[in-house]
């Protein structure tokens, strides 16, 4: 039984005996009453009016007056200013949280043989660096957002594109080559992934100095880049590698792959994986392919440096390159392949990018070019669009250092974790083993909610600190109220309580109690929400306003200590369903909550 299914049918049972109209869906407009007003919803009478032909005043007191009389879920009412507002009885939310317990996976939705296949591709790195914190934004909402599709009933393809070609890549290679002397991950005791980083930053220092040489000797900015030994052997070294030189294509591998160890080693931390990982190596060419048809069809031109171009003017855009002079590949061109196999590989029925919004123009051309090839999926893709990402600090720059680098990010609120607890007494009477655990779970929690609370759209800073605190909208504070209530739980069954499946007798109930039943059953319309928004926030901040109405509660209201043993097993049951809801939200963040804390 769920209110939001009986309140719309008593509602349009009044209008039908009151009116003698047929109200449709689209004219009942229920919501949660406002704060300030008694009730639990409020009906919006305004699209009634045309059917009852009076006062919105008039029009509310008359339905309000029939559901009281004829309806047994509705306990009273109040009319203010055309709004009506309905006061749920107690009996129902009583008879609604047994439903909830009773159903193990409240909120989410089976997975059906026929569901629509969703595939979304998150993370996308370079091999050329470490993952930073605008790569741990990325990939947390990926994976948010691929649980959060899933507990809709969808089936889901989580895929990466690694960028592992490219000038980029290449200036790695060559600074490992010229200044390496054979360092490896073994030899310096570095992960892959940071070494070859460190590279990428050396070729931008030696770059820079080789540009202030020659500036020194008179030349402009323009001019030392166009003389640039340094760039110049770069892009040799990419030719070498597109024309399968096998020097080159052996030097590549050797360094992709240390990245690679070094990338898993961070998912694994972060808690994040994938079912498909494509790697540009392998699309680009497919991409060309793509591109010179269109050339031969028409669609494209070329111009005399031999360029591919496509004029996107017709589409209130400019031209678009898709393949250099040399004939080398540009993103789009690589994007372009990469659709087209994913397409061949599966049947993806929405293919989702999550991206962040500084490329909203290449995935509007590259939803343009895969339509105009004769692609059907091309007008579908759905770029996930988010915000970027600062320190407190500003902003980060791969080519200079300055990035945060994920792997020191997570120690550090690891180490953060574990310290705040203790200073708290939060880790008193647990082994080392479990302080360790809790201290894991508590500062990657605080760093995956802090990040994910935020609506995506929006630029956002992270500041560590902040994200570890024990009171406020952090992950902290939801880990140790699932604590808190485990407790009470345990306490429980300590003392020969069992908590019942059914609740004996009727009782009488609190607002905040009848309300925290109201915000447990919202828990699927807001699951189903962010599905279908693609705003894994609602999930967080619901988390949090059932996290702190609770906390209200467990402040003003005994649990154990209560006298009349059928409100205290209702309290018990309502703090099993909390708890247990907590879990799943966060669930969805891929953020576990502890036992004990």
């Amino acid at each position: 039984m769920q209110i939001e299914q009986i309140l719309p049918d008593a509602v349009s049972g009044a209008i039908k005996e009151l009116y003698g109209v047929d109200a449709g869906a689209s004219q009942i407009t229920l919501q949660k009453t406002r704060k300030e007003f008694k009730g639990h919803y409020t009906l919006v009478t305004f699209p009634l009016l045309k059917i009852s032909h009076k006062s919105p005043e008039q029009t509310a007191g008359e339905i309000g007056a029939w559901l009281a009389e004829k309806s047994p879920v509705i306990a009273e009412y109040n009319v203010i200013k055309g709004f009506l507002n309905l006061t749920i009885s107690s009996r129902v939310w009583g008879e609604l949280l047994q439903t909830i317990d009773a159903v193990p996976d409240y909120g989410f939705t089976p997975v059906a043989e026929d569901a629509p296949l969703y595939m979304v591709e998150y993370s996308s790195p370079n091999t050329n660096k470490p993952l930073h914190l605008g790569h741990v934004r990325n990939n947390l909402l990926g994976h948010a957002l691929s649980e959060v599709l899933r507990a809709n009933g969808k089936k889901v393809v989580k895929t990466n594109i690694v960028n592992d070609r490219g000038i980029h890549i290449c200036k790695s290679m060559l600074a490992w080559q010229k200044w390496g002397n054979g360092e490896t991950p073994e030899s310096t005791g570095k992960k892959g992934d940071h070494l070859i980083g460190d590279y990428y930053v050396l070729f931008d220092k030696k770059y820079k100095e080789e540009l202030a040489a020659l500036q020194a000797q008179g030349f402009t900015k323009e001019e030392a880049e166009a003389r640039s030994q340094l760039m110049e052997e770069a892009r040799e070294m990419l030719r070498k590698w597109e024309a399968h030189d096998a020097a080159t294509v052996n030097l590549w591998k050797m360094m992709n792959d240390w990245v690679y160890a070094g990338f898993d080693e961070t998912y694994r931390q972060m808690g994040v994986s994938f079912d498909k990982i494509y790697y540009e190596s392998q699309t680009y060419l497919a991409g060309k392919e793509e591109v010179l048809r269109g050339l031969k069809e028409g669609l494209f031109y070329q111009k005399e440096d031999g360029s591919v171009w496509a004029d996107l003017t017709s589409y209130g855009l400019d031209h678009k390159l898709l393949l250099r002079a040399d004939g080398t590949s540009v993103y789009m061109t690589q994007d372009i392949g990469t659709a087209k196999l994913r397409y061949d590989d599966y049947p993806i029925d929405t293919m989702i990018y999550v991206v962040g919004n500084e490329q909203n123009y290449h995935f509007q051309v590259l939803s343009i070019l895969l339509d105009m090839l004769g692609f059907e999926f091309g007008k579908g893709l759905v770029h996930f669009s988010y915000g970027m990402v600062e320190l407190p600090e500003g902003k980060m720059k791969s080519r200079e250092g300055t990035v945060v680098d994920a792997d020191d990010l997570m120690a550090e609120m690891i180490a953060t974790a574990r310290e705040t607890s203790q200073e708290l007494g939060k880790l008193e009477g647990v082994s080392e083993e479990e302080a360790e655990a809790i201290s894991r779970m508590v500062g990657l929690g605080a760093l995956k909610y802090f990040i994910l609370k935020v609506d995506p759209k929006k630029n956002m800073t992270f500041n560590p600190k902040e994200s570890i605190d024990f009171n406020g909208n952090t992950g902290p504070f939801i880990q140790y109220t699932h604590a808190r209530i485990q407790s009470v739980l345990r306490k429980a069954d300590e003392q020969g309580i069992a908590i019942p499946k059914k609740l004996e007798g009727a009782v009488s109930l609190s607002e905040k109690e009848e309300g925290l039943v109201q915000l447990l059953s919202e828990f699927a319309a807001v699951v189903q929400q962010a599905g279908s928004e693609y705003n894994v926030s609602l999930i967080a901040n619901y988390v949090y306003e059932l996290v702190k109405e609770y906390n209200q509660f467990y402040h003003d209201y005994p649990i154990l200590k209560e006298e009349n043993s059928a409100l205290r097993d209702f309290r018990l049951l309502l703090s099993k369903n909390v708890a247990r809801t907590i879990r799943k939200g966060m669930s969805l963040f891929g953020i576990d909550v502890p036992e004990r804390m």
